[in-house]
């Protein structure tokens, strides 16, 4: 196995658990059209789908749909008024920071999630001044799960693409690590998706507390 010098997250159900915040803003959605807000449980799994697939769960709206536009700019900017009201990182996530940060491990974040709401959060949980990178939506012409962000961090950082981890929590993470020659590593506390499960995903390694990612290096 190459030797890991430096290590990229997912953030969305990876390093934080946004889910309840999210969820809040599409049931504030509902609530408007007095409609009964959706299970946590049911909100969560489609968390790292971010609006595309949380209004499509709310409402039956995909992209292309009458109104998915105006749904979309509306489920944002309720987001944006409550971003971090209950947003935290997963149990386990500061400890393992502090060991990447011992060892001399940068580590950066390449998410889907954009930058308006992104660089906030990471400021409110105290994660900005450490980030080696951050690379988020609209940062690049391509998402994941092309590689093209992975790639960007990789540049960003002046590691090689074999030289790093990808932790995520969807399927599409573990595509673009694929896709981008780095090692994904999946991050079986996440969200997860409603995908197969993530044993098929085509990851050698899976965790289920982030302290765990430690003994892989």
């Amino acid at each position: 196995m190459p030797v890991t010098k430096a290590v990229l997250f997912d953030f969305d159900g990876t390093l934080a658990d946004t889910a309840p915040d999210l969820g809040g803003a599409l049931n504030r959605q509902r609530a408007h059209r007095g409609l009964a807000p959706l299970a946590p449980a049911l909100i969560r799994a489609t968390a790292s789908e971010g609006a595309r697939g949380l209004i499509a769960l709310g409402f039956g709206l995909t992209p292309g749909d009458a109104g998915y536009a105006a749904m979309r700019s509306e489920f944002l900017d309720f987001y944006a008024e409550h971003l971090y009201d209950q947003t935290c990182l997963f149990p386990g996530v500061a400890e393992l920071l502090d060991g990447l940060d011992a060892r001399g491990l940068p580590w950066g974040i390449v998410t889907n999630k954009p930058a308006r709401f992104a660089l906030p959060l990471l400021r409110v949980l105290g994660l900005d001044m450490r980030v080696a990178c951050i690379v988020s939506g609209g940062d690049t012409v391509h998402s994941k799960p092309h590689p093209e962000p992975l790639l960007t961090a990789s540049r960003r950082m002046a590691v090689a693409p074999a030289d790093c981890l990808y932790v995520g929590d969807d399927l599409r993470d573990v595509q673009a690590s694929l896709a981008a020659g780095m090692e994904p590593v999946i991050a079986r506390y996440g969200y997860l998706g409603n995908t197969a499960p993530p044993e098929t995903w085509g990851a050698r390694r899976l965790i289920d507390h982030p302290g765990e990612l430690l003994a892989h290096l």
